[in-house]
């Protein structure tokens, strides 16, 4: 790095910081969501069970994503505030004791899926024969989980010091392998042998070693390696292993139950039928491609609020929180109104028949505005975390979830309404976030908190 670059750990709140980071990380984000809907067009070629059964098999991999996700959210926000004091060693330091503790993580996710993932889902779906199919799935993609979780990891490391920009490449490798392996392992095309089903896990496990790769290599060609003096020293350091485990812990707790919460909520769907099973997967990429520009800007408030804590600059904090909002929820306004004006457009590329798509487009009506309140909720919820105190945020989010539980529960169970109404949880759940994130920060207890 040259020196202009070595100057570039502090933030300001201007518009163009905030788009420069946001916008990057919104493309690498995208990028996933992109793998996420290629494999389910793949599988939705080889029938609407296929494309069902990986709606399960997505919320429970995910699962373990988002550990992984509320791990390196914690690791950000330590990297952040590092930044903000311009402490490069204290930024090698917690990055390495954090690979010791993803590398021990990823041992028990592999360990947890051989032995409790055919018991879990075979109480939870009804059809034998997709428990049969999920769980053979699963036990190929989860040795993925590993490489996975360091690649969460650079996410942490370069939003922290600012070099978000850095982040595209990785994922545009992993976008072109993902395609290529798809295509090939599902159907058996380009000389590889067709695996079907399982394919997509093979392809998505080799998508994730290849974007890996090409991620280490910039760190180490860029200079940040060298820099921080990341992994130069694995010895454990209790100090921070200790700061890292109160400040990730409960984003892991949080992003964990939140994913839970989801995957009961597609069990009661699966009880449904096929059909709004395979509706329900495609409204999950629907959230996840759309939602990425909100979940940039989520990234981007975590990282301004605690590298401007950082600095000392507290006072500025709320004009900052202000300014995301204002791009984060203009973003999801352009975006409902696309979906409402064009649902077809969207649906069908799945390749499903007209009844279908009629089907979906009120559930896509009701989604398309719940991104809309996701889109001011999450900054708030991320403002909190970036202040220090994710303790907050984990009681929030479980008074949420709570909410939305007992909803999706009698909606769909008990009283046996339309998935329409269903998706409604997705109302209750960010407004109930919203709520007492919102009053925290309008509290001002978070200045002078210490991470």
């Amino acid at each position: 790095m040259n020196p202009a670059q070595q100057s570039s750990l502090q933030v300001n709140i201007s518009h163009k910081q905030i788009l420069g980071m946001a916008l990057p990380i919104a493309a690498s984000i995208v990028v996933p969501q992109i793998n996420f809907i290629i494999n389910n067009i793949f599988l939705s070629g080889l029938g609407q069970r296929e494309l069902g059964v990986a709606g399960i098999t997505g919320v429970y991999y995910l699962v373990f994503a988002v550990i992984g996700m509320g791990f390196n959210s914690g690791l950000q926000t330590l990297i952040s505030r590092r930044a903000g004091q311009n402490d490069e060693k204290g930024i090698g330091i917690v990055f390495t004791q954090a690979f010791r503790l993803v590398m021990i993580m990823s041992v028990l996710g592999i360990g947890l899926t051989y032995l409790v993932a055919p018991t879990v889902l075979g109480w939870a779906m009804s059809d034998a024969s997709n428990v049969d199919l999920a769980v053979d799935f699963l036990k190929i993609r989860i040795w993925g989980l590993p490489f996975l979780f360091i690649y969460q990891m650079r996410n942490g490391l370069l939003v922290g010091i600012n070099q978000t920009k850095l982040l595209v490449l990785g994922t545009a490798t992993e976008a072109i392998i993902n395609v290529v392996f798809d295509y090939g392992l599902i159907y058996g095309k380009l000389g590889m042998p067709e695996l079907g089903f399982n394919g997509a896990a093979y392809a998505s496990i080799l998508s994730e070693v290849a974007g890996l790769g090409v991620i280490y290599w910039i760190v180490k060609q860029k200079g940040i390696q060298k820099r921080f003096a990341l992994l130069s020293d694995l010895k454990y350091d209790a100090s921070a292993t200790k700061t890292l485990l109160v400040q990730s812990s409960p984003l892991i707790a949080q992003h964990a139950i939140s994913i839970i919460s989801w995957e009961f909520f597609y069990i009661l769907i699966e009880h449904h039928g096929a059909t709004d099973l395979a509706i329900s997967n495609i409204m999950r990429n629907i959230f996840g491609f759309f939602g990425c520009f909100t979940w940039a800007f989520a990234s981007t408030t975590n990282t301004m609020v605690s590298n401007v804590i950082g600095q000392e600059q507290s006072n500025l904090v709320p004009k900052l929180i202000w300014r995301i909002i204002q791009w984060s929820t203009g973003f999801a306004c352009v975006i409902a109104l696309f979906l409402n004006v064009f649902p077809e457009l969207w649906l069908s590329i799945y390749g499903q028949d007209e009844e279908f798509i009629q089907r979906a487009i009120p559930v896509l009506r009701v989604v398309s505005g719940a991104l809309i309140v996701m889109s001011f909720s999450v900054v708030w919820m991320n403002a909190v975390v970036g202040s220090g105190n994710p303790r907050i945020a984990l009681f929030a989010e479980m008074g949420a979830i709570i909410l939305y539980c007992l909803y999706v529960y009698f909606v769909l169970e008990v009283w046996n309404m339309s998935i329409v109404w269903g998706w409604g949880s997705e109302w209750i759940y960010w407004i109930s976030l919203l709520v007492p994130c919102f009053w925290y920060m309008n509290t001002n207890n978070w200045k002078g908190k210490k991470v």
